[in-house]
């Protein structure tokens, strides 16, 4: 079924405009992985875009399914969105290939309000280890496939640090969604400090 990266691809470019870079990544076991880097531009001419390109190639399956179904289940790629020119992000484009890869190596289903952690700084320096999922349709609609297969969903990732992190795990995703709308976090700065969390 590789024949949806092309579709998948094509909705990027339409969405985000031609990518100034992108690297591939193969894990044992796994499909390769592609990253893109869609530079700023447009209204917002300081956020620069990764997204991942060839997690959606498979269905995530049920971890606690005996076979794994090769053609129906939920498919997904992962967008982030940060400021450009304040950290350097590039090196965000492994980390993002860990996670994009993360339903075939782990047998998890990515899906919003879910919180994904790479275990190491997203980039060198960042205060964010770990990212949370949101909902998919504000920047790329999803993807429309031929039936039986699941339409792809493009999932926004939010940077947390690990205070925000644990946070979550206690009050959940709205909550800690609500504190940074209360507290006008600017969730693209690729150096900012925790919400206030008492």
């Amino acid at each position: 079924m590789a024949d949806v990266l092309p579709l998948v691809e094509a909705r990027l470019h339409t969405a985000l405009g031609e990518p100034d870079a992108r690297a591939a990544v193969t894990f044992l076991g796994t499909d390769r992985i592609e990253v893109l880097r869609f530079p700023a531009s447009g209204q917002e001419g300081d956020v620069v875009r990764y997204a991942t390109l060839g997690m959606s190639a498979q269905p995530m399956a049920d971890p606690t399914a005996a076979l794994a179904d090769p053609v129906k289940g939920p498919r997904a790629e992962l967008l982030l969105s940060v400021r450009a020119g304040v950290a350097d992000t590039d090196k965000v484009l492994r980390p993002l290939a860990v996670l994009a890869a993360s339903p075939q190596v782990e047998g998890v289903i990515v899906a919003p309000g879910a919180s994904l952690d790479v275990g190491e700084p997203l980039w060198p320096g960042a205060p964010f280890t770990s990212v949370l999922v949101a909902e998919p349709g504000g920047l790329v609609e999803d993807l429309e496939l031929d039936a039986p297969l699941d339409p792809v969903r493009f999932l926004p990732l939010l940077p947390m640090t690990p205070n925000e992190a644990a946070w979550k795990r206690v009050h959940g995703a709205p909550a800690l969604q609500e504190r940074w709308l209360n507290h006008g976090t600017d969730l693209r700065d690729p150096s900012r400090r925790s919400v206030p969390l008492d």
